[in-house]
């Protein structure tokens, strides 16, 4: 099987944990502080604020924006449901504008048309490590008086006009095993907001600065020892793994290119895909995901349901009309594109949907 997802774990990994575990300080310490540092330093941010997940990491960022009762985030429909739900989680409301069908990322000018009084803050995804119109959306931001929190959870090092995600506002990216690269479980929030990097430690830490005196409501979000052990390591090679991304990506688009009925991803002008997934669209989806299976080939779908259709969301009263991220959730198809895919994997996969498309 040629799976959709497969972390990258060596023995660097391994005897970076062994040491922490030999050590003694297993829960948040040092090795915490040095991640931070280097995430921090490879963004291009001044501060970088580890926790334990990617939820965590848009959660606290929303708080550290002081968001919460009566306020409203515009964000996408077509993510994980975690983008939704963080702003639930302090009070406010998503509010959700539909997506462009090139890049799958929430377009800009419909986003300005659901700007109202209870505004606050505007949360673009980088859908699949493609970078949101950061241009367009700092500009909404500045107009508006609000705040930016970019979800970056699936796009560790992608850039816009040579800046890297998360380094134009609050960024909050993940560190689940089928991300980019992993600790595991983790998170990390990033920001050049001196203020904002303070509340964010203090939502992690029971809203504490010292330790035993609590000035806000706060969390046990912390990141351990032994997780920012694995994420130093896996820093370290992280372009090179996007490099190995990008290079199937390109094989994948160039062998796909012409198979009726299959549209492969684009990149925009002036940005560099990272490529957490490599996502096509054709209305056959279903049944090329279960021909592909019968390959051995694994794939993915995200996201099948947009997050206003959720049965939570529905139970809610949400009943928006967003017929972009409606269409792409029949069509969309993630097709293995990670490091550890060979290419005679790439070229099996390609081989595979070409047969596919010459039964149709």
């Amino acid at each position: 099987m040629i799976p959709i997802a497969k972390p990258q774990i060596d023995e660097t990994e391994i005897q970076a944990v062994s040491d922490v575990l030999r050590s003694g300080m297993i829960a948040q310490g040092q090795r915490v502080a040095d991640f931070e540092r280097a995430f921090a330093e490879y963004t291009g941010v001044d501060h970088a604020i580890a926790v334990n997940s990617g939820t965590a990491a848009l959660h606290a960022g929303l708080l550290a924006h002081g968001i919460g009762p009566g306020d409203e985030v515009i964000t996408s429909p077509f993510s994980f449901i975690a983008t939704a739900n963080t702003i639930m989680y302090t009070g406010a409301r998503p509010v959700f504008s539909d997506i462009s069908s090139d890049t799958f990322n929430l377009d800009p000018e419909q986003a300005t048309e659901k700007i109202t009084e209870k505004t606050k803050a505007i949360m673009p995804v980088h859908l699949y490590g493609h970078p949101a119109d950061m241009k367009a959306y700092e500009e909404i931001a500045e107009d508006h008086d609000l705040a930016l929190i970019e979800d970056a959870c699936q796009a560790h090092g992608a850039t816009f006009n040579g800046k890297k995600a998360g380094s134009f506002g609050t960024g909050a990216f993940s560190f689940y095993p089928t991300k980019n690269m992993t600790t595991s479980e983790g998170g990390m929030i990033t920001t050049n907001d001196k203020e904002v990097a303070s509340r964010a430690r203090m939502v992690r830490e029971h809203g504490s600065r010292q330790r035993y005196l609590h000035e806000m409501l706060g969390y046990n979000l912390r990141m351990t020892d032994i997780c920012a052990a694995i994420g130093i390591e896996q820093l370290k090679k992280l372009d090179n793994y996007t490099s190995a991304r990008q290079q199937n990506a390109k094989k994948l688009n160039e062998g796909l290119r012409d198979v009726e009925g299959v549209t492969c991803p684009s990149v925009q002008e002036g940005c560099s895909h990272v490529f957490h997934q490599y996502t096509i669209r054709t209305q056959d989806r279903d049944d090329l995901a279960a021909f592909l299976r019968e390959k051995g080939i694994g794939t993915g779908i995200h996201y099948p349901i947009p997050i206003h259709l959720q049965p939570y969301y529905k139970e809610l009263g949400y009943s928006d009309n967003l017929p972009v991220a409606e269409e792409l959730s029949d069509e969309v198809l993630s097709l293995p594109v990670h490091p550890q895919v060979t290419g005679e994997d790439i070229n099996f996969i390609i081989d595979s949907i070409k047969e596919w498309g010459g039964t149709r």
